[in-house]
């Protein structure tokens, strides 16, 4: 007797990530491509891919995939390699919805996303992106891209955080120090921006090259 849907070893998987059978088979396949056959991947095969290589937050993209807070498992820390699975959850955060996605499945995935995305730029795993995070960020950002100089890159993300503590703590006094943004006034900040479909990765094939991208409006 042929296998049945539940016997398949990749069912749990998919009940976990959202993903259907196919994707993670897919994903499966890319992910030995990546890992040269091995169980687990480092940040150098992930540092590897072409398609990141000109990305001015690369770094940041690799780190996510080692970042225990984007395994869903409420864990602090960073891990040295990852297995399938683990790479698996963090790809489910990209995945976007599908027109039998209800809307509050939405408002979850949306949420899902911000918090990944607030993980990315919180280097510390502190709960707040702090002027120097938030900084560092800003300047790979706009210093990569060649159009404009490190201090310049700068000044305009100490200015960009001083509209942001003003915005969200209205009533600071001029010398009362701002923490940094925490993930409430991250969701703030970001709120009425479409992230559910915007914010994913679509690996385009599964051949010696991976094609990844963000997604366009």
């Amino acid at each position: 007797m042929g296998q049945t849907h539940s016997e398949h070893p990749f069912q749990d998987l998919a009940d976990k990530t959202g993903f259907s059978l196919e994707q993670i088979t897919n994903l499966h396949r890319r992910f030995k491509q990546l890992s040269g056959n091995e169980e687990t991947i480092s940040r150098e095969n992930l540092d590897s891919i072409p398609a990141l290589a000109n990305n001015p937050i690369r770094k940041q993209i690799i780190e996510a995939f080692f970042d225990k807070r984007n395994q869903r498992r409420d864990e602090v820390g960073v891990l040295q390699e990852i297995g399938f699975e683990q790479f698996l959850m963090v790809m489910s955060h990209f995945r976007p919805p599908t027109l039998r996605t209800t809307g509050e499945e939405k408002e979850a995935m949306r949420r899902e996303k911000l918090r990944f995305l607030f993980n990315m730029h919180d280097t510390d795993s502190d709960g707040t992106i702090t002027l120097v995070e938030y900084r560092k960020v800003v300047e790979e950002l706009l210093s990569k891209s060649g159009a404009i100089g490190q201090e310049a890159a700068k000044a305009i993300a100490d200015a960009a955080m001083l509209e942001v503590a003003s915005t969200n703590v209205p009533h600071m006094q001029p010398d009362e120090f701002y923490a940094g943004i925490t993930f409430e006034h991250f969701e703030q900040i970001l709120k009425g921006i479409e992230m559910e479909s915007r914010m994913n990765i679509r690996f385009l094939d599964v051949g010696p090259t991976m094609h990844c991208r963000k997604g366009t409006s």
